[in-house]
């Protein structure tokens, strides 16, 4: 099979191949290689006709690994085709490496980033930041917070937040911006360095092997990365001298995860927006995005033309970002809240508000800690 790197493609005379993009259609919206057409891997077969046999065809998705497939299909079929290197993510790396060099384009870009919080996305992120901040009551004065950064457009949002807030709020507290380098391959990790200095985000990193440590492992793997990723965040955290750390779970996160105990755990609970650790004394975990709503997050990362990593780890990478089977437990409930926003914000908004507003006289049973109880506890004394 042939390949060709991204430095090599972008030599090329565009007039002269055809660049073919088999990543989904909502991720070759937001940005491609230049000239590249869109058919989504699941379609090649049926709609490789579209591309003229007399040009060379080389095939981009996210990774440079699943175009293989594509490849084989269509050299099967008479073309002359070759895979692209690294895929999407090797350009993207590449272009973010040639902007930050521009220190004057960066900080523009910055400023306009930061603009754009206050004011055209004030509403549905800015207000929402604060307010999630004031009802849950998740700063207090002399507050040394590590603001967890993966490197996805929600840890990146919510770095900027945070920064936002020291200069338009009470500084009364402080920040660390903490990453952690599990294992990243050289392009993402390059990406979330590039991302981070385009947005004027100072990095504090320390680097773990917890990919490899659970590359061997066969049943919840993922489980397992979440466990041992936020215990060394924790960790971390506390030896700078923080006694917070801040997640990016968002609006979506809280009610995929009610729905998810209730269809899939037979419980009613969700995700707290502020915890105090088990396990790490006078540690706290936060959550300030909590009433921040996904899709102005992506409103945001896709007005200011800026790309960041997925779930970066060697599981998950390829089937989420080059059109791979997905089929988790949350994606079902992505899929779910996804129809009932067809019928307007309602339900979204009941399921949200359904765990603010438990009505102890009508539910059959409830613990708290070591405490159980059954309706039928007290249900002769509430007669009387």
């Amino acid at each position: 099979m042939k390949t060709i790197t991204i430095e090599e493609l972008l030599q090329l005379d565009q007039d002269t191949i055809t660049v073919l993009d088999v990543r989904p259609a909502d991720a070759y919206t937001r940005g491609s290689v230049p000239g590249a057409i869109s058919i989504p891997l699941a379609e090649v077969e049926e709609r490789m006709e579209e591309l003229p046999k007399e040009k060379p065809v080389y095939v981009l998705c996210h990774t440079g690994e699943w175009s293989v497939d594509a490849v084989y299909e269509l050299e099967a079929a008479g073309y002359d085709a070759a895979n692209i290197e690294g895929g999407y993510r090797s350009f993207l790396r590449k272009k973010l490496s040639e902007f930050v060099q521009d220190e004057n384009t960066t900080g523009e870009k910055q400023k306009e980033i930061e603009r754009s919080i206050i004011k055209k996305f004030r509403k549905g992120i800015w207000r929402k930041f604060t307010k999630g901040i004031r009802e849950y009551d998740l700063i207090q004065d002399g507050d040394k917070i590590a603001v967890c950064i993966s490197g996805g457009k929600d840890s990146m949002l919510m770095a900027k937040l945070f920064q936002e807030l020291l200069k338009h709020g009470k500084a009364n507290f402080e920040l660390v911006f903490l990453v952690m380098n599990p294992g990243y391959n050289e392009d993402n990790w390059k990406i979330i360095q590039d991302n981070a200095k385009v947005l004027g985000i100072p990095l504090t990193v320390f680097e773990t092997q917890i990919f490899d440590t659970v590359a061997d492992i066969d049943k919840n793997p993922c489980y397992l990365c979440a466990r041992m990723r936020r215990g060394y965040l924790y960790s971390h955290a506390k030896e700078l001298g923080c006694n917070k750390i801040a997640l990016g779970h968002h609006f979506d996160d809280v009610i995929e995860t009610i729905l998810m105990g209730m269809f899939y755990g037979g419980k009613v609970e969700t995700m707290m927006p502020k915890l105090h650790s088990q396990n790490f004394e006078g540690m706290e975990l936060i959550r300030p995005m909590y009433l921040i709503k996904e899709d102005d997050i992506i409103a945001w990362r896709d007005y200011n033309q800026l790309n960041f990593i997925q779930c970066a780890c060697r599981f998950t990478e390829n089937c989420v970002s080059c059109g791979g089977g997905r089929g988790s437990k949350r994606d079902e409930m992505k899929e779910l809240i996804k129809e009932f926003r067809k019928q307007g914000d309602i339900i979204e908004k009941n399921i949200f508000r359904s765990v603010h507003n438990v009505n102890l006289r009508t539910i059959i049973g409830y613990h708290k800690d070591d405490m159980e109880y059954n309706f039928l506890d007290d249900y002769n004394e509430r007669g009387k």
